[in-house]
């Protein structure tokens, strides 16, 4: 008769059944939707977790981005009326709003300049 124990041929000896620990079956429902519940928060605290904080990183930089270019231009505004206000008519006539133009024009126009000159890359072109 067979022997009814599995064998490992290659190896040439049997394999014995490990005994199995006691598990409380009484309440396996529970205890599967426990290990499916801990399954589902461990991914999302792998997966939204990071995208959530990401998300907000975005809506805090376009924010930022938003309120800084609003900024600025009232500051240019600003700018322009003050230094039109205080120019003096002697100098520049009546209508001077061209010469605080040019003023406040004068400091973004060097950046860009500046910026322009420190890029690097290939100059020749693409095409």
């Amino acid at each position: 008769m067979a022997d009814p124990r599995p064998s490992d041929e290659r190896a040439g000896r049997h394999l014995r059944a490990l005994p199995s620990p006691e598990v409380d079956t009484s309440d396996w429902p529970a205890q599967a939707a426990d290990a499916i519940e801990r399954t589902v928060q461990g991914v999302r605290e792998k997966t939204t977790g990071p995208a959530i904080t990401v998300a907000r990183w975005l809506v805090a930089g376009m924010f930022a981005l938003v309120a800084g270019t609003a900024v600025a231009i009232l500051l240019a505004i600003t700018l322009v009326r003050l230094i039109d206000a205080y120019l003096p008519d002697s100098v520049f006539g009546e209508e001077h709003v061209w010469a605080a133009h040019l003023i406040v024009g004068v400091l973004p126009f060097l950046v860009g300049l500046w910026m322009l000159a420190q890029r690097t890359g290939d100059d020749t072109d693409a095409s």
